[in-house]
């Protein structure tokens, strides 16, 4: 009789054993399967520090049981902008192909950025989408003031990002035009002093000859 107790009390013990090591490997389970990083993009507020933006964003990464903030997630940028280069960059991409593709706003960026390489331009992307030739701005977003009010959003954001990180799909491309809407008399001067390069979407591009 004492022996058969005995046998009784082992078997409950070894099931009970058996089930506290079940229930582990399932917490075990759930924990391998959560995603090591969450990595989210926060736009930044005006009165963040130099040092806390990047881009116009904060990068916040989530681990597991904590959160952890990093001013800069390391990303490899061609172009080294100035905040006010860049935010310069988005609104006159935004303005000019806001209904385009992405490819085609990356290409209006792409020829900002080629404008600042050129000697013949501007050094700065700021002073590029600014400039003002005889009273003429050379991107008429400027002129007509859309450029100051538009919203960029963020379809133009990736677009310019992938741009700044070195994607060019521009061909060397230094000015564009919209026929349609265009000035026939500008029209005629592009078609006239400069060399066609390819048309994208609602817009040709062109560079000098």
């Amino acid at each position: 009789m004492y022996k058969k107790f005995v046998m009784q009390l082992f078997l409950c013990n070894m099931v009970l054993l058996t089930s506290w090591f079940c229930v582990k490997g399932v917490q075990m389970n759930m924990l391998s399967s959560t995603p090591a990083f969450k990595i989210s993009l926060y736009e930044y507020a005006q009165d963040e520090p130099e040092m806390d933006r990047f881009h116009g964003f904060l990068k916040k990464a989530a681990s597991g049981q904590r959160v952890v903030d990093y001013s800069v997630i390391e990303k490899k940028y061609k172009y080294d902008l100035s905040q006010a280069d860049y935010e310069a960059l988005l609104k006159i991409v935004q303005a000019e192909a806001g209904t385009e593709d992405e490819k085609g706003k990356m290409l209006v960026a792409g020829v900002v950025l080629n404008r600042v390489k050129n000697r013949s331009f501007p050094d700065t992307v700021t002073e590029v989408v600014l400039q003002n030739k005889n009273g003429v701005y050379q991107f008429s977003p400027v002129g007509a003031g859309t450029y100051q009010t538009i919203k960029v959003t963020q379809s133009t954001i990736d677009a310019v990002e992938r741009v700044l990180m070195g994607e060019d799909v521009s061909e060397g491309a230094l000015y564009f035009v919209s026929r349609k809407s265009a000035n026939p008399e500008k029209v005629k001067w592009f078609d006239t002093r400069l060399t066609k390069l390819f048309t994208h979407g609602g817009h040709e591009f062109f560079t000098t000859r």
